[in-house]
Order: structure tokens, then C-alpha cells, then sequence
């Protein structure tokens, strides 16, 4: 059973113990992101990350850092998205209580030295560089700024060059102070560990955070009113398109229908997609669809990527099976096999310490509230066929599809092709 320990500075622990596991994993997660920076600061959430290994006041160097961890034969990492930054460690049980060590003192007591930001922030653009490079990984933030704008859930999340070069230790200092505090931080620990113990070094390794108010990010502007497309020409030898509409909230009852209705869609192989355009049509490799829900919006999308000269017939596809979720309903064969495709992923998906972590601790900072596995299964096997098509007929209408698209296609008589199939 996970249990959640509130302590007296606001800091949230959920504790996860499993005797028989062979790993423990620490995860600290703090609810900052790309949502909650300043446009000037755009990428500030994602440079601090980064920041955290360079140098501490215990452990002055980034080699003493990564060093340590090596020794320790740990799996470790750091991660930034729009709404939450993490920072883990998964280790040999008889090593936690060291792994705990290092990661409080990385997410505490950053020295921010400048000759390490101005190295880091070159690493940074060379990796906003890869980002540009990869359309794959592109697409997802070309689809974002579609949706949401010049508005932080539209901005990517390692920001631009222009902001990266720019920023300041001044700037770290004052975005630490501001949001890595006590009441926006959840720590998470699973795997082989006994509780009481690692409560109380938890409690004194994070004795020093500070209880300051937390720094709030902007409403999410989610409205839409037509369709929307947009292309960025590349040369190259497919085009690889994502198609989506605007779904809801992490917290909205409809989710486990929202999670049925995209496994049938495009989850698996034997997914409705899956089947049409690579097996049928023979038109793409790759065709899956997902759902990335935040706290206060969020949306479904199908990514996949074809010849150019097939990439109108493969969107017509995607449009079309869209549309017959909200006129026909699931039969009870594809309704049970994507209901059970889901409970294996979760079952799958939580076979390790470091998943179990991230499974309890994202609930955590996008609902302020977990659910078990168990829970969540329950909550998609009492999905019905009805459910899944009334949640399709509230995302795909015409007036909220959109469609990002990389590849050799450029002009306004080829997007006009495109904003003419976007019809349900």
C-alpha cells in the first residue's frame, strides 16, 4: 500500500514499500515547469535542472556528483516538462539511504557557479539543436504552439536560443527561491526500504527547504474556435503529420473513457489505426495515438509519418476513423481487448521502482491526489461503449481538430488540401 506523509514544511513524501523487490528508487519531484516561467525566462525551468548536477555546496564539482552515483552502480536522472521538474535516483537497497543523500543535496543546494552556466548553457543549445533536427521530436512542439499560442503551455520547454544565452545566476536564484519550496515538493520512494527509517531521514535530509509561498503559473487559455494546421517545410523522404483535438484535464472524470477511446484508436497493433494505415494501407511504419493531460487542459493526438505523396490519404484515414467513433459504438470484443490492452501497460509499466514512482508522483503534482493500480484498473474495466463514443463526440468536432506537419510540403494551396479533410 503507498502511503502519503505530510510534514510540517509542506513537503509531501508517498512511500511505496516492497520487500521483495531487488531495487529502491527516490524520486523528488517539484511542481515547476515550462508553465510557470516568464516569456524572458522561457527555458529557465529546464537550464535549473540542468544546473543541479554542477555543483553543490557538499559536493563542489560535477564529477563529485556523478562519481558518487556512479559508485553507488545507480541509475540516475533529471527531467523537465510543462508542469513538473524530477529528479531521481534507483539504486541497490543497501545503497538508498546515500541515494537520498546526494539527490536532497543537488535539489537543495545548487551553487550555480557561473563558468558552469555559461558551459551548460552551450550543452543546452546544442540540445535545442538536436530537437530542431529530429521532426519526430519537433512535431510535438510545433502541435503545442498550434494549440496554445504565444502562451506558456505553448512554448517549448527547453526554450529558445534567445532566452537560453541570456539567462542569469541572478535569474536561477530568484526562480529557485520562488518555487523549489516545501509545499510544491513531493518526494516518492519504492521498492525494498523500511519506512519508518527512510520517513525520518527524509525528514532531516529536507530539514534546510524553505517554506516560502509558492510561485503560481498563468491560466491556460484553451479555447478554440476553427480548425488548424501548421506546416514546416524540410526536405526529406517522408512527412510526418500529427493530427489532435483538445481533450481536458488530468483531473476530469472522463479520463479512463478518454484512455479506452485512444487504445482503440491507436494503441497496439491492433488498433483501428494501426490496422488501416500500416496494414491496409501499407502507407506508414509507425501510426500510434496518446493522450497528455496537465492540470488544466489537455489533448488526444495520432502521430505518424508517410511518403508526402500519401500524406492527404493518410490524414483522410485518421479523420475518418475519428469519425466513426462518434456515430457508431465499440463493439464488445474491441472494447474488452483495449480495456484489457490498457491494464497490461499499467501492470507492465509498473513492474520497477523508478515507474512505481513516477506512476504515484505525477498523480501527485497533477491531481493533489493518488489512485492504486488497482484503482485505475477497476476505473477501465467500468468503462462502457457509450462512454467512449460521448467522449469522442465531445473532442472530434471540427471546430477543435488540428494538424502539425513536417516534410517537403509548403504553400497555401497545399494547406488548404489539408484544413479541407480536417471534417468530422
Amino acid at each position: 500500500m503507498a502511503k502519503r506523509t505530510v510534514f510540517r514544511n509542506g513537503l509531501r513524501v508517498i512511500t511505496i514499500p516492497r520487500s521483495e523487490s531487488l531495487t529502491a528508487t527516490v524520486l523528488v519531484l517539484v511542481e515547476t515547469g515550462s508553465k510557470y516561467e516568464e516569456k524572458k525566462l522561457s527555458g529557465i525551468s529546464h537550464f535549473l535542472e540542468h544546473m543541479c548536477f554542477k555543483g553543490t555546496k557538499k559536493r563542489p564539482r560535477a564529477i563529485d556528483i556523478s562519481g558518487e552515483l556512479d559508485a553507488l552502480g545507480a541509475k540516475s536522472n533529471a527531467f523537465t516538462t510543462h508542469e513538473f521538474t524530477g529528479y531521481f535516483a534507483k539504486v541497490d537497497p543497501e545503497h538508498l539511504s546515500r541515494a537520498i543523500d546526494i539527490v536532497s543535496d543537488i535539489y537543495l543546494n545548487q551553487v550555480f557557479r557561473e563558468s558552469e552556466i555559461k558551459k551548460e548553457r552551450g550543452v543546452i543549445i546544442e540540445e535545442i539543436n538536436m530537437y530542431q533536427d529530429d521532426p519526430k521530436r519537433k512535431l510535438y512542439d510545433n502541435f503545442t504552439k498550434l494549440l496554445y499560442g504565444d502562451q506558456p503551455a505553448g512554448w517549448d520547454v527547453a526554450g529558445t536560443k534567445e532566452t537560453v544565452s541570456r539567462l542569469s545566476r541572478k535569474d536561477f536564484l530568484a526562480y529557485r527561491r520562488a518555487h523549489y519550496v516545501g509545499s510544491a515538493t513531493v518526494i516518492v520512494v519504492a521498492g525494498k526500504f523500511n519506512e519508518q527509517k527512510i520517513l525520518q531521514l527524509l525528514k532531516r535530509s529536507f530539514a534546510s527547504i524553505s517554506t516560502g509561498k509558492k510561485g503560481v503559473k498563468a491560466p491556460t487559455d484553451d479555447s478554440q474556435k476553427r480548425s488548424a494546421v501548421a506546416i514546416e517545410f524540410k526536405a526529406s523522404d517522408q512527412t510526418h503529420l500529427l493530427f489532435g483535438a483538445r481533450a481536458f484535464p488530468a483531473t476530469d472524470p472522463r479520463v479512463s473513457s478518454l484512455e479506452v477511446l485512444t487504445a482503440v484508436l491507436g494503441g497496439g497493433m491492433s488498433s483501428r489505426l494501426f490496422q488501416r494505415i500500416r496494414e491496409k494501407m501499407g502507407a506508414a511504419y509507425y501510426v500510434r495515438a496518446m493522450a497528455d493531460l496537465l492540470t488544466d487542459h489537455g489533448y488526444l493526438a495520432v502521430a505518424t509519418g508517410s511518403d508526402t505523396k500519401r500524406a492527404q490519404d493518410v490524414l483522410r484515414a485518421i479523420v475518418d476513423e475519428c469519425k466513426k467513433l462518434t456515430r457508431t459504438l465499440v463493439s464488445a470484443a474491441e472494447l474488452a481487448r483495449a480495456k484489457e490492452y490498457l491494464i497490461g501497460r499499467i501492470s507492465l509499466d509498473l513492474e520497477t521502482t523508478d515507474q512505481l514512482t513516477e506512476f504515484y508522483g505525477e498523480q501527485e503534482v497533477l491531481k493533489r491526489s493518488f489512485r492504486s493500480p488497482e484503482a485505475e484498473i477497476a476505473r477501465v474495466r467500468a468503462v462502457s461503449a457509450k462512454s467512449v463514443r460521448e467522449v469522442a463526440r465531445t473532442i472530434f468536432r471540427s471546430e477543435r481538430l488540428n494538424l502539425a506537419l513536417i516534410g517537403p510540403v509548403k504553400g497555401v494551396k497545399e494547406k488548404a488540401f489539408f484544413e479541407r479533410i480536417l471534417r468530422v
